[in-house]
């Protein structure tokens, strides 16, 4: 890794301090668990999430075309990459980024990764769901685990370098706590990125329960597509395991924000069981009390 240039503690604190207020103000869930470590690690983990909501943003901006807004990735990612060889930076995202990556190791190829997942979505072939049904993404289960890889697994992985693991073996656990988020994620968003043109069930799955993709759109059979959507969540519920075995190899100082988030997320997922799967008539989540609960009990596993 190139030396950084050297900034001024101030302009580090205010840095961090953007950051942070971009994390509160978008990571409706994963600031949680960001509050539950100590402040040097909370501001690391609030860069990369800045940095993750840039690329989002960049990548989601609907009044660019496709191509446009990859263009736009590659040259923000480019202007990045010059920052870790040493070209000073008024963006005070790269600058926190940059200072984050030193000081926890984080590979410069973690975070390519991280925009590659996100250009993922820019699916230069789908129609727009106006036009018809929408566009299927992933062919197999194993597509759909290679998406899934990009864009949670690969947050996982940069998380625990901030955490701190104790063996090798915490980073295949933590690529499939990742991918148990997102198949989360999915199950929750069905709607949504349907009606985005957007379908990130497998076309495998589909196909051997019969299912049209238009129905995941309107959502109007949902004893159909019930069987579809178990099988998804029983997909995430292994991936969770993972879990258990990865708490106890993070850094003490960070095993309650790692509960934390695994138990927002886990409990979202429960959320929809037990609504029979109906992520079609309003939006599965957790209310703000039931997310303070948890990072109580967060808090109380980084005292004990």
């Amino acid at each position: 890794m190139s030396t950084a240039v050297q900034h001024h503690p101030l302009q580090l604190a205010t840095a961090y301090g953007v950051c942070r207020h971009i994390t509160r103000s978008a990571a409706k869930n994963f600031y949680y668990g960001f509050l539950a470590l100590p402040r040097r690690k909370r501001n690391a983990l609030s860069a990369v999430y800045a940095f993750m909501r840039h690329a989002d943003d960049l990548s989601d901006d609907p009044t660019l075309p496709i191509p446009v807004r990859r263009q736009k990735l590659s040259d923000w990612l480019d202007a990045y990459h010059r920052v870790v060889d040493g070209e000073s930076t008024d963006d005070p995202v790269f600058m926190a980024l940059r200072h984050t990556q030193e000081k926890f190791n984080i590979p410069t190829e973690l975070l390519d990764k991280l925009v590659r997942g996100t250009a993922m979505d820019l699916f230069s072939n789908a129609p727009e769901a106006a036009e018809g049904s929408p566009y299927i993404a992933y062919r197999t289960f194993d597509e759909l685990y290679d998406y899934c890889y990009h864009v949670a697994s690969v947050v996982g992985l940069v998380c625990i370098r901030i955490f701190g693991y104790r063996e090798p073996f915490a980073e295949q656990l933590a690529e499939e706590v990742g991918v148990a988020f997102q198949l989360t994620n999915i199950l929750r968003d069905i709607k949504e990125d349907a009606s985005l043109g957007r379908i990130y069930l497998p076309q495998e799955d589909l196909d051997h329960f019969g299912i049209a993709p238009q129905e995941l759109l309107s959502g109007s059979t949902p004893e159909r597509l019930r069987p579809l959507l178990e099988m998804q969540a029983n997909r995430a519920r292994e991936f969770y395991k993972a879990a258990d075995k990865l708490l106890p190899l993070v850094d003490e100082d960070s095993q309650g924000a790692l509960w934390t988030l695994v138990t927002i997320y886990h409990r979202l997922l429960d959320r929809i069981v037990e609504r029979n799967f109906d992520v079609f008539s309003q939006r599965v989540k957790l209310s703000a009390a039931e997310k303070s609960g948890i990072l109580f009990k967060g808090f109380l596993r980084r005292l004990t």
